[in-house]
Parts: structure tokens; C-alpha cells; sequence
């Protein structure tokens, strides 16, 4: 059988085995970046007429499954990848395509090593993460965390590592951090460690005001260390819970809880009391009947308290909250890290103008819709969802809405769910009545041949 050795290199000497791999191997595929690299190498001058250089991840799976399926196939390939292939590189994706009998993996450092070993800073209780999200911009690999996503983070961790690209720079980063942190600039320190294992590798710190104006050289890697507490960037949820910053899960936010369902309003960051309370999300999420699987549009998230519930209930649902709000946006995206609730995807628009470019749903919730509940009734109806569920506060949203729901062939039923809780009143006990919300469900009679918007997550 071929054999595939995925062999990295970057920061120390190749051992021996790796050598005797390397010296005997008749192909040796290597990208643009890593060849320049491999050329410093003392093996490179006796190997370097079997290099072949591709630059592309799709082209060069292309090319090992072409040499396997040559009745002149070569006994072994070494492809050579940059410091330890299975941390966010290239090496998922070959054992994905290849199987773990054909791969081999032979790492070098981490890039993250070198980093904290730079910077003299401990790496066990370290976030790590990674903003690469490829070399070529229409096929960008959708990221757990974006670059919003950090300001957030930070307040969930002490440390957190990113590795980088040109679009996610070290300047966004401070950028994005500046922007949110205003006048506690030093409550974070930036440290960029720019082409490591390269003669001329450099370290650079500052604050986030400070490395926004820089420029640096790639590749590189941003280190951001929370020096004191970031008080002007506050969240909802009770920071009582387990120490985040001594877990270190590459990638993967820990769940603060193990509640399936029964979220509390007090648990989820929301502006000025502007979310769906317990009781009304709780009827809501039940109307929707939804699927384990598929496709969920939550429009008008606001903080995502739905999203978030549904998301908990349901690991495999692809979520797409939509919202305009920028303070909103913002707290959605706090909620999403707290709870670890990576399959939502969160939109910034308006409906309906931004649902065009999402994946067909199964079920759709509306919270909010600005006056425009009409237009986006008429565009789901077009799709194939089966359920729509609408929260409305006002008789004028709920009258639009079953007319358009029975002019697009919807059976529509309404609840209006009132509730009363109990407050102190002097020496005894009072019910203090909430706002009164009107459910609207409505199911499709009858199934519709759905146009593929997009392929989504």
C-alpha cells in the first residue's frame, strides 16, 4: 500500500527517521511558502528535483489521488506541511480524504510553542484559536470564532493565541479590540510574533491603540493577554461559574452548564430587558416542533435567546440568527461563546433582504420583523418550511401576519400567552403582569419544490 507521510517542518532539524523518509521518498509536495522554507534545510539540495510545488489545498488532494490511481504509482509521498500538521492545518483534512491507514503524520513545533516560549508565558491555560481561514478568498473555510468574536473571548479568557492571515492581521485584531475596549486600552497587551523560524523572526508588543497602527510580516501570530479586568465591556452572566481561562479546549468553548433546556433571562446577556422572556420562549420553542436536524432561521434574534436555547436542544441544527442591531449583534455573539453554541451562525441585515444567501429553512421563527413582516412571510413561503412561528406584542403585527400566512396556503393557529409573576408587596406576596404576546403558528399544507439559496455552514 502507499504510504502518505505529512511531515512538518518550520523550527527544528528533521529527526532521523523523518530524514531516512525524505532522502528515500519519490515525490515531495510542498506549497510555495513551505518550499522557500525547506530550502534551508541541509536535506534540500539531495532531494530538491523531486519537489514538486502546488500552492492550492483542493489541487494538491488532486494530484496524491491521481498518483494512487496510476498503475505507476510511487511507493510513499511526503507532503510537506508547516510546523505540527494536526493543529488547524493541513492534516484533518488528509486523514478526512485519505483515511488513518495510508497517513502518516511526523510534527514539527507548533507555531504556538515558539510563541509563548518567545514571549515567556505559560501555554497550558492558553484559548487557541485560529483566523486562518485560507489563501484563497472564494474558498474560505468558515471559521468557529470570527474576528468579532475576540473582544468576548477575552472576557472568558485570560490568554488567547490566534493564528493569523492577511485578512484576520494583527492590526484588525488590535483594531477590533481598540474599537471595543475604548478607554481600558490597558487592560490587554498584544504580542506579535512574526515569521517564527525564519532568520529574521521579530516580537512586538503594545497595546491594542498601539499595534492597530502597525504593520507586520507573515506569517505570524498574535498572542493578547488580559492584564487586568475589562469592566467596560460588560456581560449579563454570573462570572461565579467554572475558571474558563484554566481550561484550554484549542478551539472549543466549554459549556458553563449542562441544562438542556430551561434557560433563565438572567443567564443570557441582553440589553434593557429587550428579550423573549422564559415563559413566552419556552411556548414558542414548543410550537416550532423542531427537527434534530436541518436548517433553523431565527429572525429578528435580537440577543439570541431563542437561537441559543434551540441550539442547546438541538447540537446537529444548522442556526442562523438575524439581526440588525449592533448592541444586539453584540450580545449574541457573548451568548454564543458562553454557551458554546457553535452551530449559529449569526447574520447582520435585514429581513428579508439577507435571507436570499442562506440555506433553505425547515422552520422559521420571526421575533422581530421592523415593519416588514409581510415581505418576509411571502419569501418563506417560497422556500420549504414546514413551520413559522411569529412572537407579536401589537394586534396590527399580528392581523399582517395571518393574512399573509393564509394568502401563501399556511393553517394558522394563535395563542396569546399572558403572564403574571409574583413580587414582594410590603410584608407579602403580589403578581405583577408582563406584556401579553400573541403565538402565531403557521404549517404548510401542502409541500413545495424549494429553491437552494446556499449552502450555509
Amino acid at each position: 500500500m502507499i504510504k502518505l507521510f505529512v511531515m512538518g517542518i518550520g523550527y527544528r532539524p528533521l529527526d532521523s527517521r523523518a530524514k531516512d523518509l525524505l532522502l528515500n521518498s519519490e515525490v515531495i509536495l510542498a506549497s510555495k511558502r513551505l518550499h522557500e522554507v525547506f530550502q534551508r534545510y541541509d536535506e534540500y539540495e539531495a532531494v530538491r528535483e523531486r519537489i514538486r510545488v502546488i500552492n492550492k489545498i483542493d489541487e494538491t488532494i488532486s494530484f496524491i489521488r491521481s498518483s494512487l490511481a496510476s498503475s505507476n504509482h510511487p511507493s510513499s509521498i511526503i507532503l510537506l506541511a508547516s510546523g505540527d500538521p494536526l493543529f488547524f492545518g493541513i492534516g484533518r483534512k488528509v486523514l478526512e480524504e485519505f483515511g488513518h491507514d495510508m497517513v502518516e503524520i511526523l510534527p514539527d513545533l507548533s507555531s504556538i510553542q515558539p510563541a509563548f516560549a518567545g514571549i515567556k508565558e505559560p501555554w497550558d491555560n492558553a484559548f487557541l484559536m485560529s483566523l486562518h481561514g485560507g489563501p484563497d478568498p472564494e474558498k474560505r473555510r468558515r471559521l468557529p470564532y470570527e474576528l468579532k468574536d475576540i473582544p468576548a473571548l477575552l472576557r472568558k479568557y485570560d490568554k488567547i493565541a490566534v493564528l493569523t492571515d492577511r485578512q484576520n492581521a494583527p492590526s484588525a485584531i488590535a483594531g477590533e479590540l481598540a474599537s471595543a475596549l475604548s478607554s481600558q486600552q490597558s487592560a490587554v497587551r498584544i504580542f506579535v510574533c512574526e515569521r517564527l523560524g525564519y532568520p529574521d523572526e521579530k516580537i512586538s508588543s503594545g497595546t491594542p491603540e498601539e499595534i492597530a497602527g502597525m504593520s507586520f510580516g507573515d506569517p505570524n501570530v498574535v498572542i493578547l493577554k488580559r492584564v487586568t479586568s475589562l469592566s467596560s465591556f460588560p456581560l449579563v452572566w454570573d462570572p461565579a461559574g467554572p475558571a474558563a481561562s484554566s481550561q484550554n479546549d484549542c478551539g472549543q468553548a466549554a459549556m458553563t452548564d449542562n441544562i438542556g433546556f430551561g434557560l433563565t433571562e438572567d443567564k443570557i446577556a441582553h440589553s434593557r430587558g429587550l428579550i423573549t422572556k422564559d415563559e413566552v420562549r419556552a411556548v414558542s420553542i414548543h410550537k416550532l416542533r423542531l427537527p434534530r436536524k436541518g436548517v433553523f432561521w431565527d429572525i429578528g434574534a435580537g440577543s439570541g435567546s431563542v437561537s441559543i436555547e434551540s441550539a442547546k436542544l438541538y447540537p446537529d441544527l444548522k442556526i442562523f440568527a438575524v439581526e440588525k442591531d449592533n448592541e444586539q449583534i453584540q450580545n449574541l455573539r457573548e451568548n454564543r461563546i458562553k454557551f458554546g453554541t457553535l452551530n449559529i451562525k449569526i447574520i447582520d441585515g435585514l429581513a428579508p433582504d439577507v435571507l436570499t444567501d442562506l440555506p433553505v429553512p425547515d422552520r422559521v421563527f420571526i421575533g422581530g420583523s421592523r415593519g416588514r413582516i409581510r415581505a418576509i412571510i411571502d419569501l418563506i413561503a417560497m422556500t420549504q418550511t414546514s413551520i413559522i412561528v411569529i412572537n407579536s406584542a401589537t394586534v396590527e403585527t399580528l392581523n399582517i401576519a395571518v393574512a399573509t400566512l393564509r394568502e401563501n396556503d399556511f393553517v394558522i393557529d394563535v395563542s396569546q400567552v399572558s403572564v403574571s409573576r409574583m413580587k414582594k408587596l410590603g410584608d407579602g406576596n403580589s403578581f405583577s403582569a408582563l406584556n401579553p404576546v400573541f403565538i402565531i403558528t403557521g404549517k404548510k399544507t401542502r409541500p413545495f419544490e424549494a429553491t437552494v439559496l446556499s449552502e450555509g455552514f
